[in-house]
């Protein structure tokens, strides 16, 4: 069964002051949204959800990973991904179309990433929160790419459907502080080329 596309939405958020101080440059948050029919919906439980996770999620992957790119010219510099089931689904539908490399790979490709995709996926009625963490494409130790996308949709995710969401950053969280996982390590007397000792 195809995958079945009722809306698409581009949410985009630019910071110029944080903490009532002006940002050197500007944060710009953008968030690419599909609300589908949840192919599982009614079909009580369904042990291999492999068909449908094949088929929709290259068809996802590409559609939001496009939107990204278009909204970014490709300045992506940090990225995430999440999702919001329906009350008649079950979060494990969400995390198989979002947790594959049928869906996350058109992204990571796409922007040349070298880490792996942060994510959240949970499950609740019409305008729960949608939220997209995002972490620096190539660096997870670089703690000013550590951001958070917040959006809802009020009328979705209706009992059958499912939101899906990819979410990027250009430029660090506004007017970060707070170092980075190196200086951690550093400072407390681990070996940056061998962190974990081993």
């Amino acid at each position: 069964m195809p995958v079945e596309i009722r809306r698409t939405l581009l949410v985009e958020q630019t910071t110029y002051r944080e903490g009532w101080k002006e940002v050197t440059e500007p944060t710009k948050l953008i968030a690419a949204i599909a609300i589908i029919r949840n192919p599982w919906f009614g079909r009580g439980h369904v042990e291999d959800m492999g068909p449908e996770i094949r088929e929709h999620g290259p068809v996802l992957g590409k559609l939001l990973t496009e939107m990204i790119m278009q909204a970014t010219g490709g300045a992506v510099e940090g990225y995430g991904k999440a999702s919001v089931v329906g009350m008649g689904g079950e979060q494990e539908h969400g995390q198989g179309l979002t947790h594959t490399l049928w869906f996350g790979n058109q992204y990571r490709d796409a922007v040349k990433a070298k880490s792996y995709m942060v994510f959240a996926n949970t499950r609740g009625g019409a305008g729960t929160s949608l939220v997209i963490p995002l972490m620096d494409k190539d660096d997870g130790g670089r703690r000013s790419h550590y951001q958070t996308i917040h959006a809802s949709v009020p009328d979705a995710p209706a009992e059958d459907e499912i939101i899906i969401a990819l979410g990027a950053s250009m430029g660090g969280h506004p007017n970060h502080r707070i170092g980075d996982r190196y200086a951690d390590l550093e400072e407390m007397g681990h070996d940056l080329d061998n962190p974990a000792g081993v």
